[in-house]
């Protein structure tokens, strides 16, 4: 069955393959990215840039300007344009290009949780003890799908005039004028180029203006900074007052995500406007799939790494995807959010013919008035759909006859809201009066289902099941939603909300923080359904959560970086929900752990007073670059000044970060982190560890003694082996004071073999390698970006046109961390289950930055996990032999990048 299935995934991929080969020729919009600023008059720079088209149209001029899309010149330097793939490569080769990128489109990752996380009160928002009134001045910017300024959460009503630092504009558009913006949205831009050059020129874009349509933007905005509203509801439901985080705040729209999705380049002129702008913060509901590439080849990480040098905090969303290792946004000069529940449910009754009742999530407003027959839909199969097939309710799969007047129990096996949607209006046509939603995954995601319905998870289904198979005339019906307070546990880990560990630098945790993302109410786009407000679950709704909380220590600590900022925050998370018992995980309800939440749930109400920071600065995150393979020469390209290589870390995990994480631990490990005083002047600071399993933790310091505010002082933290154990395990450190607590997550992995040094890494299965960038494609289906070519490293195309066999591709960026070119060490080995296959030829040369290809001869090794989310190890990849495609004097120069495939293998050397 395997054999057919590959064969089937091969043919697949090698039409496509050939298809595409004939289509290269053809333009397409690419990001050239030049790294920082220089000082560069900006008229200059689009000089330049004009010249660096010309060049590669013949000269052309007209050509140039015809192909050119966007010019980044103030937070950073840059521009976008259409281009062949031989045109993208010769720019790639230019001096001072540090990398291009094809325009991919990213995603959008998608209120009584302010009360539910501590802060009461109407418009103030004040935390005992401190004035937040200063958030009049604080300005923040959210790239998102735009806004609909005349929702009351963005009335200006009593706010002062705008501040003084503001540079932004009012763009002007369709249904957008000047008096759009106020003294609450004091700002608003549009960017369309990148979606109109990748977009069919014929599908209708609604509102060429900042004016939002899909309600997403407006959504995201009134949860961080949204006035307070005295009877916001969804069609009555959580009916009440509601308002965002900081209410006070000032808005900056940019709106870049259109009906399809996000393109790079747009995304990369927003924050380029946003940075000269004079926003502080930066709200980023979205982000790319699952893995994510190279830091430098991505415009959310571009973007933030020269807004956090310029002092703007970005706050980011983790992704969606729900599994172990598909977060996203992973730079650690962002914070990345994850998503948590509330003690709010909304759910429908469903009430059988014997009087049982179950209760399921939905946001139905319909009812049925009477009982009615209830049959599984597996029953009520249609044509030629098998009972299977039509247990899912798939479109066409059900015979009206059997269904009509009946209540169907349908399952569901996607992630989308608008599938489950989907199934209960294909339930509404083949005259179904109710529906009962199997989903384990998503069964808390509350759904404006069209007929009566509710989503219950597999246990509660299996029960309802049993029922109508065990009784002569099963009957049942289902009442109208309601809002359920008090729900507990509270919170949970909502299960969509994507997990670490970070599949791009293992040495920094992700995601950083959780926040309430399921079932968020907030302002909407009255375009997108007729309504002011609506509720919505996501990691989306998670981030402007975390964003209203940085805008109220901004307002109380204006002076404070972006990293003590993300400090305060996630060293005062709590690990606990509301009964004082550990967080848990939805569906299954384990015990969370730092891959979940990162540092735990946000607690508003300690993080004015953090009491001591872990702060880090533009030289810490070049020393940073440095320790995971950038050398001086591409660091200056992207840094533009005089940043060396001479004080890197020695690791990853040596960046002074509020969580410590050590994946590869072999005996002994020590990392040094720097602590400032932002507490009380005089002050002493005792160690509270708490070991991860088998492994011990001693920390010299054992007291922090501080006589001064703004003080720093080092410790370190020693990790050493006491017993082996497979897979990560979790800890903490805190700091303790008389009137702090400083937490830090501990996460470390034990290296799984005593013998010389080694480091695991993730790779990845692709059927064949395209000659051509970015256009490879794993077994899961996933695009795989291969990077850019550069001068120095480029490979000749007709060398790798002919490797149309599966291979295996191992990003080997972390394995060195002091030189870009290193021998590979020999043998070089793939560890099984049962035996060491591989061996590598000694004379092989590789970049840290570099890949190299496996071939495969067996493809879907079988995998599992236990409680904590740590992979086994049942079977790995069987390797015949290994080819490398590069040579000391002259390879193909690829990103690095940690690769998604059907299972992970481990690659390690010795």
């Amino acid at each position: 069955m395997a054999s057919v299935s590959w064969c089937s995934l091969f043919c697949l991929f090698l039409a496509v393959f050939v298809a595409e080969v004939g289509f290269c020729s053809s333009s397409k919009v690419y990001v050239v990215y030049m790294g920082s600023k220089s000082g560069d008059d900006p008229d200059d720079v689009l000089s330049q840039n004009h010249h660096m088209l010309a060049s590669v149209h013949g000269g052309s001029v007209e050509q140039a300007q015809a192909s050119h899309l966007y010019t980044y010149r103030h937070g950073f330097k840059g521009f976008a344009a259409k281009l062949t793939d031989e045109q993208a490569s010769q720019i790639a080769k230019m001096p001072g290009v540090v990398s291009v990128f094809p325009n991919s489109k990213r995603k959008l990752h998608t209120t009584h949780s302010w009360d539910f996380m501590g802060l009461a009160g109407e418009e103030t928002m004040e935390i005992p003890g401190h004035s937040t009134k200063n958030q009049v001045n604080v300005i923040i910017g959210f790239i998102d799908t735009g806004i609909w300024p005349e929702s009351p959460s963005f009335s200006d009503a009593d706010m002062p005039p705008v501040p003084a630092r503001w540079r932004g504009k009012c763009q002007l558009g369709e249904a957008f004028n000047a008096s759009s913006c106020n003294r609450k949205v004091i700002g608003a831009r549009y960017y369309k180029s990148g979606y109109e050059a990748e977009e069919d020129s014929s599908r209708i874009m609604s509102f060429r203006s900042p004016r939002d349509s899909s309600g997403h933007g407006s959504h995201t905005a009134s949860i961080a900074a949204g006035r307070y509203v005295t009877n916001m509801n969804y069609k009555g439901l959580a009916a009440g007052g509601a308002r965002g985080g900081a209410p006070m705040a000032r808005i900056a729209v940019y709106k870049t995500c259109w009906e399809s999705g996000c393109y790079d380049v747009d995304l990369l002129a927003a924050f380029d406007d946003a940075i000269r702008d004079g926003v502080h913060i930066l709200s980023v509901s979205l982000g790319p799939d699952a893995p994510q590439g190279d830091y430098f080849n991505d415009a959310i990480s571009i973007g933030s790494f020269h807004a956090a040098s310029r002092g703007v905090l970005v706050v980011a969303s983790v992704g969606n995807a729900g599994t172990r290792g598909s977060a996203t946004n992973l730079a650690p000069w962002m914070i990345t959010v994850g998503a948590s529940s509330m003690d709010r449910d909304f759910a429908s009754d469903i009430v059988l013919g014997n009087a049982t009742k179950f209760m399921g999530e939905s946001l139905s407003l319909f009812e049925m008035k009477v009982s009615a027959r209830i049959i599984s839909a597996s029953e009520a199969f249609a044509g030629y759909f098998t009972p299977y097939q039509s247990s899912y309710c798939l479109e066409s799969s059900l015979n009206g006859t059997k269904a009509r007047g009946k209540v169907l129990v349908c399952r569901h096996a996607e992630s989308s809201s608008e599938s489950k949607i989907a199934k209960s209006q294909v339930v509404k046509e083949a005259g179904g009066v109710g529906m009962v939603l199997i989903d384990e995954a998503d069964k808390d995601v509350a759904i404006p289902f069209p007929i009566p319905s509710a989503v219950v998870g597999r246990e509660m289904g299996r029960k309802i099941l049993s029922y109508i198979n065990n009784t002569r005339k099963p009957m049942s019906r289902i009442s109208r939603a309601k809002t359920v307070l008090g729900s507990q546990p509270a919170p949970r880990i909502a299960s969509f909300s994507s997990k670490g560990p970070n599949s791009l630098t293992p040495e920094i945790l992700k995601p950083d923080v959780s926040a309430p993302g399921l079932n968020i109410l907030a302002a909407w786009s009255p375009a997108a359904g007729k309504m002011q407000f609506n509720i919505l679950s996501g990691t989306s709704m998670s981030c402007p959560h975390i964003t209203g909380v940085a805008t109220l220590i901004k307002a109380v600590h204006p002076s404070w970086s972006p990293s003590a900022i993300k400090s305060a925050i996630m060293t005062t998370a709590t690990i606990l929900d509301k009964s004082g018992k550990p967080i848990r995980v939805d569906p299954e309800g384990r015990m969370a752990n730092a891959f979940d939440y990162g540092s735990g749930f946000v607690d508003p109400t300690r993080v004015l007073d953090p009491g001591l920071v872990y702060d880090a600065h533009p030289i810490d995150y070049k020393a940073f670059l440095c320790s995971i393979g950038y050398d001086e020469k591409s660091l200056h390209l992207v840094t533009r000044d005089n940043s060396t290589c001479n004080q890197t870390f020695t690791t990853a995990s040596s960046l002074n970060y509020p969580s410590i994480t050590v994946p590869n631990l072999k005996d002994s490990f020590s990392v040094t982190r720097t602590v400032t005083n932002v507490g009380k002047a005089r002050s002493v600071y005792k160690a509270v560890v708490s070991n991860p399993a088998g492994i011990n933790v001693t920390v010299v310091p054992k007291q922090l003694i501080f006589n001064s505010y703004g003080q720093k002082i080092k410790f370190t933290v020693n990790f050493k082996v006491a017993a082996p154990s497979k897979g990560y395990a979790f800890g903490f450190l805190t700091w303790r004071s008389a009137d702090a607590r400083v937490t830090s997550p501990l996460v470390v992995r034990a290296a799984p073999s005593p013998m010389g040094k080694i480091r695991a890494i993730h790779c990845s299965v692709i059927p064949f390698l395209s000659p051509y960038a970015n256009q490879n494609t794993d077994l899961a289906g996933n695009h795989i970006s291969t990077g850019n070519f550069r001068k120095e490293y480029e490979h000749p195309k007709d060398s790798l046109q002919n490797i149309d066999e599966p291979l295996l591709l191992c990003p080997f960026s972390n394995m060195f961390s002091k030189s870009m070119d290193s021998a590979l060490p020999s043998p070089a080995k793939v560890l099984t289950s049962s035996s060491t296959l591989l061996k590598a030829p000694s004379t092989a040369k590789l970049s840290s930055s570099n890949n190299i290809y496996l071939r495969l001869t067996y493809r879907y090794p079988s995998t599992g996990a236990d409680e904590s989310g740590n992979e086994s190890e049942s079977t790995s990849l069987v390797v015949q032999t290994m080819e490398s495609l590069l040579s000391s004097s002259s390879f193909l120069k690829l990103s690095v990048l940690v690769l998604k495939m059907q299972a992970p293998a481990l690659v390690e050397l010795l």
